[in-house]
């Protein structure tokens, strides 16, 4: 199970972090995803961090402000999110894949949590 927590009403330029904790599975054992949607769009790929090392993607609309890391022994995956933007909003959701890959494409993630709102106000 994963829960995704941390979302919020942040300003434009504000900082969110947010909390992904894996429970029932061992997060060391999954590569992990970060996905926003919007109201009426698709689920956009916004970041992914690879299982053994922890090396990450982003998004181009994202890269630079967001960051991926994990606490293994937490079992937590997080993204911190800077500067955030207008079209930061979304519902995000992270995502799990056994696998030692990093993919961009949600269909390749088994595992999704629950999301979590984040509203960015200009």
């Amino acid at each position: 199970q994963l829960q995704a927590s941390g979302g919020g009403l942040v300003q434009a330029g504000d900082s969110l972090r947010l909390a992904c904790e894996v429970s029932g599975r061992t997060l060391s054992g999954y590569s992990m995803g970060w996905f926003r949607q919007a109201p009426g769009k698709e689920r956009v790929f916004v970041g992914t961090g690879r299982r053994s090392d922890g090396h990450s993607i982003y998004a181009s609309s994202v890269k630079g402000r967001f960051s991926i890391t994990r606490d293994n022994a937490k079992n937590t995956l997080y993204l911190q999110m800077n500067s955030l933007k207008d079209e930061d909003s979304g519902v995000y959701y992270c995502a799990a894949v056994r696998s030692e890959g990093i993919y961009t494409e949600a269909y390749r993630y088994g595992y999704w949590g629950q999301g979590t709102q984040v509203t960015v106000s200009s």
